[in-house]
């Protein structure tokens, strides 16, 4: 295996000025950071470069790794959030075939989201006894119906005209920020994941 390593030297300038007025020399020092300057140069002003849609993934967004917009403001963060989930990762969606009454409430995101979640499952129901569903889990699709983002009354009416004898329903099982917003999943890879139905559901 071939591993290449980049050495850079830091150079360091001085200049010095003199003061007409007081006859006071002063020193100003100059550094220059050849290991990032060589970055820049190789990949661009941001040390990253621009990302093709097909390659931005969430936590590009979430970081400002995106430089394909000159005026686009940096990341106001250093790193992303410990708890980052990854919403175009597929092992972060679990998925239930249910039949009604179900047994869970859900509740509705803050308006800037749109969508719903599970808030408690109630005791004794058929999501209690199916135990995959947990409190937090985001509703992402009905059937083949992507329902993330809609209203509380639209993506609950999906799952009330279902006529399914057990309703199959897809969730990411992580926060709303996380799933809607800059760090959230594509609308295009979403799409494309939910008309796969690439989730292993339980019977």
């Amino acid at each position: 295996m071939k591993t290449t390593t980049l050495l850079a030297i830091a150079a360091t300038t001085q200049a010095f000025t003199t003061s007409t007025n007081n006859n006071v020399r002063t020193q100003t020092t100059a550094l220059n950071m050849g290991l990032f300057d060589g970055v820049k140069e190789a990949f661009g002003s941001s040390g990253m470069g621009d990302l093709d849609a097909e390659r931005e993934t969430p936590i590009d967004r979430w970081m400002g790794w995106n430089t394909k917009s000159v005026d686009a403001p940096q990341a106001a963060v250093s790193k992303a959030p410990a708890d980052f989930i990854d919403s175009m990762d597929e092992k972060n969606y679990i998925s239930v075939n249910l039949p009604k009454p179900m047994g869970i409430v859900f509740e509705e995101n803050d308006s800037e989201f749109g969508g719903i979640f599970v808030l408690e499952i109630t005791e004794g129901s058929n999501a209690e006894t199916d135990g995959t569903l947990r409190p937090g889990d985001q509703l992402v699709a009905v059937g083949t119906k992507k329902v993330s983002g809609l209203s509380f009354e639209e993506a609950l009416g999906a799952i009330i005209d279902s006529k399914d004898e057990k309703t199959k329903l897809v969730f990411f099982r992580g926060p709303s920020k996380f799933l809607y917003g800059p760090a959230g999943a594509s609308a295009a890879w979403l799409d494309e994941f939910v008309g796969g139905a690439k989730v292993e559901s339980s019977a």
